[in-house]
């Protein structure tokens, strides 16, 4: 890939400049040097170099477009030196960033960088290239929430009685990793087969070899895959048959949520899984090599277009607003 910055200063460094980062994205989004208007597809463009942004020579609404639109960056008014040197550091932090850390760091409001990284986190998420996974996968799940050696003692003692056995009041996240390859993770409602199962068939090629624990819900799985299955009260590794790659993966996950983050609403969770599957599923070349933080950063960059966030989609007020409106 093309060079660019390897370390957080030159990161700072290498963006300083706003015409320096257009020119940077330009390159990414019009490789061909064909500059595109995102309203209406002409290529008859010019740029306005007093005012930073291109002008179409076909007359129609919004003629004038900056390199931000039709990215996760549009509408934002925080400038390019900006968001850069944030989105590499998203990148290569391997247990993430907070929000005040930014505030602090990037001078910005708090809540701008709330906003800022959750709009980064829409850029990391799979697109689920290549299609379904195969060979060796490991399933495995895992509850997000409150420790119980935390807890006052009424309030473990509810949480830990009953069908939900600890799991009461925490977030399930189901991991498909590939060995060798890329992990899928998804935000579950609970271990039933109606959230397990379906993301099951839609992520892994039928014929595949599928390690899990002894989950009763997997059970069936053999009917379509070739099924081992790990008993975690006796061992955790029995040759092949282990899922020690989701273990790693979890580990990353938690650290970054309990460590970084200390606080994720249930509702914004999937966002902070993506963060993490991204910087995961990036961890390597595709020559197997270990994946530099330039080439990390690079493939952020090239997922950044034809995605919005909007604030009132973030917080859920647009689809309240929808609500209150169809009433």
């Amino acid at each position: 890939m093309e060079d660019g910055p390897k370390t957080l200063l030159e990161a700072v460094r290498y963006f300083k400049d706003d015409e320096f980062c257009i020119s940077y994205l330009a390159r990414k989004r019009w490789p061909d040097g064909r500059v595109i208007c995102p309203t209406c597809g002409g290529d008859r463009v010019h740029y306005l170099r007093e005012h930073k942004r291109w002008q179409c020579s076909n007359r129609h609404p919004k003629r004038q477009f900056s390199i931000k639109v039709g990215t996760i960056m549009e509408d934002s008014p925080i400038g390019l030196h900006k968001w850069l040197p944030l989105m590499w550091l998203v990148a290569n932090c391997r247990n993430g960033i907070s929000s005040w850390e930014v505030h602090r760091d990037l001078g910005v409001t708090q809540k701008t960088a709330w906003f800022m990284l959750h709009r980064i986190r829409l850029a990391m998420q799979d697109e689920k290239k290549g299609g379904k996974l195969s060979g060796e996968i490991e399933i495995d799940e895992t509850f997000i929430g409150g420790k119980a050696r935390n807890m006052h003692k009424a309030v473990k003692a509810k949480k830990l009685q009953g069908a939900g056995g600890g799991k009461v009041g925490k977030v399930g996240v189901q991991g498909i990793l590939q060995r060798g390859g890329h992990i899928r993770a998804n935000v579950i409602q609970d271990s039933s087969y109606t959230s397990l199962i379906p993301n099951v068939e839609e992520n892994i090629e039928p014929g595949s070899h599928v390690y899990t624990d002894e989950l009763k819900t997997y059970f069936g799985l053999q009917a379509d895959y070739v099924h081992d299955v790990i008993n975690h009260a006796e061992t955790y590794v029995n040759g092949q048959i282990h899922l020690n790659g989701l273990e790693n993966f979890w580990s990353l996950l938690k650290r970054g949520l309990g460590g970084t983050y200390i606080a994720v609403e249930p509702f914004h969770l999937f966002r902070y899984v993506d963060e993490q599957a991204f910087r995961y599923n990036h961890r390597k070349s595709p020559d197997g090599s270990k994946m530099s933080e330039v080439d990390r950063f690079h493939c952020l960059c090239d997922q950044i277009l034809g995605r919005r966030l909007t604030y009132q989609q973030l917080t859920g007020k647009e689809e309240q607003k929808q609500v209150e409106e169809a009433f």
